[in-house]
């Protein structure tokens, strides 16, 4: 059985084996990956695009690979009442031609007897070409590591197709309704930034330690905050100490309460209530004027109210799955590492009500060490990530 047959066969087989309630830990089938299979450090700029030229090359193959099913595959796989064919082919061409864009920045510093470097490729054709003929080529030492990341990205890819399938239908960070939201995949190249949503937690609980671990490594992050469990907090201390543990951060709305906004009659009221209690108890200069919908859900006309409160709507490009209990925290390090080569490039996100970004998150700022620039929260006020 072909690699994309084994991928739509087990995501189909888990979906059916899922009650709703047993799903709300998470799908059982996510993409996992062995960093340990890649035998050279990836801690500097020319060893992290070694690493990325070579996950890039076997991504491209994977994308050519999924786009072989049919919907009939994709429907009885995703178990889900209809495909929207034109938003899969132009995710399929979006993430072709950000792999190019990829491939072409990490091949700057290619050597002439880099086995990650099968000559200058100039278009998507091209990329797909020679990454048939460099597979070939690849060293007997690093099969077990192509094996394994070929099967990562079937996995991620079918996760992305899904929400292709039912954008705009239902809405996710798998694609933009206008050119005011963003997601990261735009951003200057080997730069990225640390989100983290649903939170605070209550007093001395997961945020507070996530907050301590950033401060320990000098990071900041955005935290889209529910205006509910702002509020809360702020019941149990005061606005001077609510803020005062965001001082290095930036903080953003997620809404009142985790629910769509794509559905709910009170989303506008949900957007201001949470606004206006963040400017009510955060400096000036650690609030940011975005929105990220809870599961990436809003509506599609939604961009005139936006526009009108000053807001931006803000998604994600990196979904490290750390509120799925099927994953681990090393299964969350393998996966952003090697999402982190394939993207090169946007928005981490991650959950402050969920314990495994403190341990998982360390693990990943040693081990790329100077490979990419983890960029400060405040220039997303204005966008300015963008590369030129």
């Amino acid at each position: 059985m072909s690699g994309w047959r084994v991928v739509l066969v087990s995501i189909g087989l888990a979906l059916l084996s899922h009650t709703t309630t047993v799903n709300s830990a998470g799908p059982a089938v996510i993409a996992k990956a062995d960093r340990q299979l890649w035998h050279e450090r990836v801690n500097s700029p020319n060893a992290f695009d070694k690493a990325s030229r070579a996950a890039l090359l076997v991504y491209a193959l994977a994308l050519q690979d999924m786009q072989k099913p049919s919907d009939a595959d994709l429907l009885a796989a995703f178990k889900i009442k209809s495909i929207n064919r034109a938003s899969v082919v132009k995710w399929f061409n979006k993430e072709l031609a950000l792999s190019l864009l990829n491939y072409q920045q990490a091949a700057k510093d290619c050597g002439s007897s880099d086995w990650t470097c099968p000559g200058n490729i100039s278009s998507t054709a091209d990329l797909l070409a020679k990454a048939q003929i460099w597979r070939a080529t690849i060293p007997p030492q690093m099969l077990a590591w192509r094996d394994n990341l070929a099967d990562f990205s079937l996995a991620y890819i079918a996760e992305q197709m899904r929400l292709a399938a039912l954008f705009p239908k239902v809405s996710s960070e798998i694609d933009l309704f206008n050119d005011k939201e963003w997601n990261g995949d735009e951003f200057a190249d080997r730069q990225f930034f640390l989100s983290f949503d649903d939170g605070p937690s209550a007093v001395h609980g997961t945020s507070d330690d996530v907050l301590a671990m950033l401060e320990e490594n000098h990071k900041n992050a955005v935290f889209f905050v529910l205006g509910e469990n702002f509020q809360a907090r702020l019941h149990k201390t005061d606005a001077n100490t609510l803020s005062g543990i965001y001082k290095h951060q930036c903080v953003a709305s997620h809404g009142w309460e985790h629910q769509s906004h794509a559905k709910w009659a009170q989303w506008q009221d949900s957007i201001k209530r949470t606004q206006a209690l963040i400017t009510s108890v955060i400096a000036k200069e650690n609030f940011l004027p975005l929105f990220r919908p809870p599961y990436g859900q809003r509506k599609a006309d939604s961009g005139a109210f936006f526009q009108a409160q000053s807001l931006r709507v803000a998604l994600w490009n990196l979904d490290s799955q750390d509120w799925n209990a099927h994953i681990d925290v090393d299964d969350i390090i393998n996966r952003m590492m090697v999402l982190m080569l394939i993207k090169r490039h946007g928005v981490l996100l991650f959950h402050d009500v969920h314990a495994k970004a403190k341990a998982a998150l360390p693990v990943l700022f040693n081990e790329l060490g100077n490979a990419v620039t983890w960029g400060d929260c405040h220039l997303l006020a204005t966008h300015d990530a963008k590369g030129n």
